[in-house]
């Protein structure tokens, strides 16, 4: 298997590209990547908690869906140490819609005769990532008063997967 290009190669916005139809005629991706988030949702959905703490995004970027799921993984994983799984619970805010193309150049002998060069430059479909804008809130924890401190800890866990600076911005639940 290919091994994965720096994210700096997909960081910038570009035009969303999400088209992809159940008409063969419309569809002009031959086929969607399989996103990498396992869960959105963790923790205890129906319990009501006293705070919500948000991963809030500094900047407008592109995120792939690996660092997401690492992300939501590490916080999780701190969380759930000290509080089992019905003390907490996490919400993944953004979706990877957005398809990453890779136009794959021949390199080494031979090549000009099985690369097309840019001609063809469409690319074959590598991933898909979510798009993010300033201020947008990347993870939402809700938790009780006394853990404040602990999902501060686990948000922070989670900063360092994604590709962005970030703050925590907290807001009382009513």
């Amino acid at each position: 298997m290919a091994r994965l290009r720096k994210f700096s190669a997909y960081r910038s916005l570009e035009r969303p590209y999400t088209r992809f139809s159940k008409y063969k005629k419309l569809s002009y991706v031959r086929s969607r990547p399989v996103c990498r988030v396992v869960r959105f949702d963790v923790g205890d959905v129906t319990k009501k908690f006293d705070l919500i703490l948000n991963l809030v995004s500094k900047s407008d970027l592109q995120i792939r869906d690996n660092a997401i799921e690492s992300a939501r993984q590490g916080c999780n994983r701190v969380l759930e140490k000290a509080l089992g799984k019905g003390g907490y619970r996490i919400m993944t805010r953004i979706y990877p819609h957005h398809v990453l193309r890779e136009n794959p150049l021949a390199s080494g002998a031979g090549a000009d005769r099985l690369s097309t060069g840019m001609a063809h430059s469409f690319g074959k479909s590598i991933g898909v990532a979510a798009q993010v804008m300033t201020g947008q809130p990347l993870f939402t924890v809700h938790i009780n008063k006394e853990n404040l401190q602990l999902a501060r800890k686990a948000l922070k866990a989670a900063s360092y997967k994604v590709p962005c600076q970030c703050k925590i911005v907290t807001i009382e639940n009513k």
